[in-house]
C-alpha cells in the first residue's frame, strides 16, 4: 500500500525560523534548499519590494535515491550532496553572507539516517541545515510564488511537485484578510502534503520505459491520495465557478512551459510567469508522454538529468488536473528559496525601512 497523505485541516501559520545570525553584514541574504532531487542556493540583496539575485547555484544530487526502498540515504547520494554543499559554503563565505536560512526537506525527513547525514554536513562543510516540516514547506512555497497569483481571481490552487513529496495548497482570496496579516501565506485556506514525488514515483513504476499502462498506474496512485484533501467539496465548488487558477512550481511545469515555448535551451526569464490554458497543457502533456526515453534526453528543456523523472511529474500533475480541472495554469520558476528570502527580509523590515527613508534599498 502506498504511503498516505499528511494533511492539516487548518492553514499553516508562520513561525520564526531558526536564524544563524541577525547581523546584516553587507545586506546579503541567502537561502538554501536541499531537496530529494536538487540542491539549490540563492544569494540576494533587498531591492524595492523584492530582491536582486547576486549569485545562485543549482545541482541535481538525487539525495533521495533509493530512500523509498531502503528507508536510508545511500552513501553515493550523500557524497553527491556533500560535494554540492561544499560549493554552496564557498559561495556563502566568499560573499560574506551572514543572514541565511538553510533547509532540508523530504529526503532528510523520511530517511532514518537523515539527521546523522546533516551532522556529517556540519562536520565536513560547516553548514548547519534544519529539516523543515511539510507545513513549513507548503508555506514557503506560497511565500515564494505569491506575486504570480492573479489578484483579480478568487484564488489559486498551488502545487509543488518535489522529488519525495508534493504539496497542494488552496489560497483563498474571497475571504477578507486581517488588517495585520497581509502576507499571501496568511490566505491559505487548507493544504495537503502527498508523500510522493518524481523520484519516489519513478522508482516504484519505472522512469525510462513508461507506456500508457504504467503512466495510468502512476496517475491512479496519486489520485487515491488526493481523496484526503481537506474541504475538497468546497474546492470543487470554487473551481466550478471558473475564477480560480492553478499555480505550479516544479521542474515538471517549467519543463512543460519550456517545451510549449519551443525554447532551444531552457530560459528561466521566459518560463517564469508563463500562462498556459488547459488545452495547451493537454497538448504539451501529450507531446512529452509520447516521447521515448531517447527523445526526452535529446530535448533541451528536459535533458538526461530529468528524462527518467519527467513522466512521473506529469502523472502527478495529471492526477491533480483530473480531480480539479482548472482552465488556466501559471508556471513559476521559483519556490522555497524565494519564500525563505521573502520571509527573512519581511521579518527584518528592510522594505519598511526603505519606505520610511523615502528611497530604495540598493
Amino acid at each position: 500500500m502506498p504511503p498516505q497523505p499528511i494533511q492539516k485541516p487548518s492553514p499553516p501559520r508562520p513561525t520564526a525560523p531558526p536564524i544563524a545570525s541577525r547581523s546584516q553584514g553587507d545586506g546579503l541574504y541567502a537561502a538554501l534548499d536541499l531537496g530529494t532531487n536538487n540542491c539549490r542556493l540563492l544569494i540576494a540583496r533587498p531591492r524595492d519590494r523584492g530582491f536582486h539575485v547576486v549569485d545562485a547555484f543549482s545541482r541535481i544530487v538525487r539525495l533521495g535515491e533509493g530512500v523509498g526502498r531502503s528507508g536510508r540515504l545511500g552513501d553515493a547520494a550523500m557524497d553527491r550532496a556533500v560535494e554540492a554543499l561544499r560549493i554552496c559554503e564557498s559561495k556563502l563565505r566568499d560573499r560574506g553572507v551572514s543572514r541565511r536560512r538553510l533547509i532540508a526537506t523530504e529526503a532528510c525527513r523520511a530517511a532514518e539516517n537523515g539527521a546523522h547525514f546533516l551532522d556529517r554536513v556540519q562536520s565536513e562543510t560547516g553548514l548547519s541545515l534544519e529539516i523543515v516540516s511539510r507545513e513549513t514547506e507548503a508555506r514557503l512555497a506560497v511565500a515564494g510564488c505569491a506575486s504570480l497569483i492573479d489578484p483579480n481571481t478568487s484564488g489559486a490552487l498551488l502545487f509543488d511537485i518535489g522529488g519525495g513529496s508534493s504539496e497542494l495548497v488552496w489560497i483563498d482570496l474571497t475571504r477578507p484578510a486581517d488588517r495585520n496579516r497581509r502576507r499571501m501565506s496568511d490566505r491559505i485556506r487548507t493544504w495537503v502534503s502527498l508523500p510522493v514525488g518524481v523520484v519516489t514515483l519513478s522508482e516504484r513504476h519505472g522512469g525510462e520505459l513508461v507506456d500508457e499502462r504504467v503512466f495510468e498506474a502512476m496517475v491512479a496512485e496519486v489520485a487515491a491520495m488526493l481523496a484526503a484533501f481537506p474541504e475538497a467539496a468546497a474546492l470543487d465548488k470554487a473551481i466550478a465557478g471558473g475564477n480560480l487558477h492553478m499555480l505550479g512550481t516544479s521542474g515538471t511545469v517549467t519543463t512543460l512551459a519550456g517545451v510549449h515555448l519551443g525554447l532551444p535551451r531552457y530560459d528561466r526569464r521566459k518560463v517564469d510567469g508563463t500562462w498556459l490554458s488547459a488545452d495547451e497543457v493537454n497538448r504539451m502533456m501529450a507531446v512529452i508522454t509520447g516521447m521515448d526515453y531517447a527523445a526526452r534526453v535529446a530535448n533541451p528543456c528536459i535533458g538526461r538529468e530529468r528524462a527518467d523523472l519527467v513522466l512521473a511529474g506529469c502523472a502527478i500533475l495529471e492526477a491533480i488536473r483530473r480531480r480539479w480541472p482548472c482552465q488556466r495554469l501559471r508556471v513559476a520558476d521559483r519556490g522555497l528559496r524565494e519564500g525563505i528570502l521573502v520571509e527573512m527580509m519581511s521579518e527584518d523590515g528592510v522594505w519598511r525601512r526603505a519606505a520610511r527613508q523615502g528611497g530604495r534599498t540598493q
